[in-house]
């Protein structure tokens, strides 16, 4: 290779990994809801029509586990720790204007959550329905005449209310459906699996400095906390400003899921770099937990190894059926965010030491976990008789792309697809 050439690819490829890097600002500005990361309101689909199956293929069956939809925030203190600080410091007169509205818009977000806690909230029932509705039209095939609909959940109540308005949802566009629905200890096994032994593991010295040391470099909140107090000797001595900053963006980030939505924002308190950098912070976590970080020895996305496993054993009973139907899961984004990572969809199991690094490598977590995030696995085949069956899979309803070889993408051969992921499960604790 010449060296004019090298440099142009060298070039080019900088170009690229600063456009990637780029990319959380810009989608910041488009929409600052997407800095919400876990708590982002399911924004359905991007993609347009869907790529055609090839060789007259037509979908059969579809497996599929989603997150419950948009939810309070799970913990009381996440409302009263906030409001209990600002009360205090407007009681003893140390809030600027600003901060004395704060505390009025942070009082309505409490009491409307008053004893909902990490309840589903109507805007959570209407995405659950939504993507029923969009299943049932892009893939009629599967739910036609009496098809078999096996529905299970986590025994967390947002999530049996999840899959109980897809439910409902399927029945008012088909009546013959045969729906059987669940929510069982006697399945969390695989649907809500907490391995001891891996969470042990997640935080370890090493990789808790790295990115203790991270945090350090990147908050920005001084400012925005600075501008509700208007005593700077009260603030550092009476407020964990840094504290009372991720309790103020927790509710700015989860406002989109509730009713009050369509009446405040908190996200007026931060400018658009504060904003990016709670984003920046919370999705190192995420990356640490359950992405395949190398840090803690890259194999927190086996704890979905049980999931990936029943999803594949099932499927393969359901493909003995001349109509098996769909079997839909219901549960959380921390079995969705993992899965997506041992999976490989889209280049989500990177491994890279560099917190700084994985925005410029497209690990961007809003990407993957919104509130209803969904991945489903499409099966197609010509008829009973064709053995020669594919796989598409869906992840919040945009085709993506696998780790496997093919010449058909987004369509994979279920048996590439099978051995594929079984080879991998299998090297877990080798």
């Amino acid at each position: 290779m010449n060296m004019k050439r090298l440099f142009i690819l060298t070039l080019t490829a900088c170009c690229v990994l600063i456009a990637s890097a780029q990319s959380a600002r810009e989608d910041f500005k488009k929409d600052t809801h997407l800095s919400a990361s876990n708590y982002l309101a399911y924004p359905g689909p991007t993609q347009g029509a869907l790529t055609p199956a090839p060789d007259g293929k037509k979908p059969f069956y579809i497996s599929h586990y989603g997150r419950h939809g948009s939810r309070y925030l799970v913990n009381s203190d996440e409302y009263k720790q906030p409001y209990d600080i600002l009360k205090a410091a407007d009681e003893a007169g140390k809030l600027t204007p600003l901060g004395k509205d704060v505390l009025r818009r942070v009082k309505m977000i409490k009491d409307e959550a008053y004893n909902r806690y990490g309840e589903l909230t109507p805007l959570g029932a209407l995405q659950h329905r939504q993507i029923a509705k969009r299943m049932y039209e892009r893939f009629p095939e599967v739910f036609e005449g009496e098809a078999n609909i096996d529905a299970k959940s986590t025994i967390v109540i947002r999530c049996i209310l999840s899959m109980e308005n897809e439910m409902q949802q399927l029945l008012i566009m088909n009546p013959k459906l045969n729906i059987i629905h669940d929510a069982s200890e006697h399945d969390m096994w695989y649907m809500n699996f907490s391995d001891k032994e891996l969470r042990s593991k997640r935080r370890n010295f090493d990789v808790e400095k790295a990115y203790n040391d991270f945090v350090a470099e990147h908050r920005n909140y001084k400012r925005a906390m600075s501008a509700l107090f208007n005593d700077k000797d009260y603030l550092e001595k009476k407020v964990d400003a840094w504290q009372l900053n991720r309790y103020l963006f927790k509710l700015a980030s989860n406002l989109q899921s509730t009713e009050l939505h369509k009446k405040i924002t908190l996200y007026d308190i931060f400018t658009d770099d504060e904003i990016y950098s709670n984003w920046l912070i919370a999705n190192a976590r995420w990356y640490m937990d359950y992405g395949a970080c190398p840090a803690n020895g890259g194999m927190q996305p086996f704890t979905q190894r049980n999931l990936l496993r029943t999803i594949i054993h099932q499927a393969d009973s359901c493909l003995l059926l001349k109509k098996p139907g769909a079997t839909l899961r219901f549960g959380h984004e921390t079995m969705v965010l993992p899965l997506t990572c041992l999976m490989g969809l889209n280049g989500y199991d990177l491994q890279e030491t560099n917190f700084d690094k994985l925005e410029g490598k497209g690990w961007l977590d809003y990407r993957v976990f919104p509130m209803g995030a969904n991945i489903q696995i499409i099966f197609y085949r010509k008829n009973f008789d064709d053995k020669d069956v594919l796989v598409k899979v869906l992840l919040n309803e945009n085709e993506v792309k696998l780790p496997i070889k093919s010449n058909m993408e987004p369509y994979y051969r279920w048996s590439d697809f099978r051995q594929y992921y079984l080879s991998k499960l299998d090297t877990y604790g080798k």
